[in-house]
Parts: structure tokens; sequence; C-alpha cells
């Protein structure tokens, strides 16, 4: 039998009150997200989750920002994925420095083929470019799309979308600390 955990949406977002890592399980089921630190409540918008899709409930937007902008991504820890490749790559080097040819290609293609199969073993999810919002779980239509014409809501890591929104937060500390003056 299958766990409903297994079966539910989870979001892991920084609050906008208080910049605390916030996770709930169940979103697709709930009216608003509230902080368990300090209990700031976040609506959420009507048709951010589509109820009636086929297959169950489905996300179509970010619920902590008013953004569309999701992209698909593995749901595995960057830092132990970049650990893996620094350890492979001091270990060839160790054994590179001992003169042990064999064991340093060893080495190097063992770590090749474990990222290869934490590629296919790890699930997806789904990352606001805005705020950072990860999605995890079923239902967060976490299907990159297979051509440019479609195949999935929301595509794989786009680098111009990205720095757009890096700009866009760059900016706006800009824009509210300065008041608006008439250019001459």
């Amino acid at each position: 039998m299958v766990s409903n955990e297994k079966l539910s949406m989870r979001i892991t977002y920084a609050c906008p009150a208080c910049q605390t890592t916030a996770q709930l399980d169940g979103i697709e089921s709930r009216d608003t997200l509230e902080c368990p630190a300090c209990h700031a409540v976040l609506t959420i918008p009507a048709g951010a989750i589509d109820l009636t899709a086929q297959g169950g409930p489905q996300l179509q937007r970010c619920l902590v920002c008013p953004s569309q902008e999701l992209f698909v991504r593995k749901d595995f820890p960057q830092r132990v994925g970049v650990a893996i490749v620094v350890a492979g790559l001091a270990a060839s080097c160790v054994a590179w420095a001992n003169r042990e040819l064999i064991a340093t290609f060893g080495i190097l293609f063992g770590t090749a083929l474990l990222d290869v199969v934490l590629f296919f073993v790890m699930p997806n999810c789904l990352s606001c470019y805005r705020c950072a919002a990860r999605y995890n779980g079923a239902g967060v239509g976490a299907e990159p799309e297979k051509s440019p014409s479609g195949g999935g809501q929301f595509g794989s890591f786009n680098l111009e979308t990205h720095e757009k929104h890096r700009q866009i937060v760059a900016r706006t500390p800009l824009a509210v600390s300065e008041p608006n003056t008439p250019t001459s």
C-alpha cells in the first residue's frame, strides 16, 4: 500500500516575513501557507493548483510569489553532488601521485558512473526562478519539455530567465531605497 505522504505535494520556501526556511506537506489541500516559525500566513491564489487536472492536482504557478516561471531540476542537494566530484578528484589525484594509473582512471570512471546512476534514480522537482521555492511530490508536473514545442508545462533551467530574475532581485533594494527623481 502506498502511503499518503508520498502522494502529497511538498513546498520548501523562505518565509517572506522572517526568512526562515519552511517546509509544508499537503499543499494541494490547503488554502494558506503558514510559516511554522513566525506564523505569517500566505494565501494560496485561486488557480495556482489545478484540482481538476487529469491524474490529480497539478501546480500551475509559484505559491509564494506571483511568478509563473518555474524550472525542472533533480531533487538532490547540490552540495552533496559537488562533494562527490571533489572527493573523486582528490582520490584520483592521490592515485596519480602514487603512479597507480589503473586506480586513477577507475576512480574517475566510478565517480562518473555514480553521477549517471544518481541522475536516473533521483526524482524531479520544481524550483521558482524568482523566490527559489521548491516543490516536490506528486502533482508538481515535473516533466521537462521533450521538445521546444511542448511536452511539459515547465521546462529545464534557462540561464536567461534566471539572470532576468537575479537582476530584478538585485535592483529591487535600489528602487525601494531611492525616491523617484525626474531625469533632466
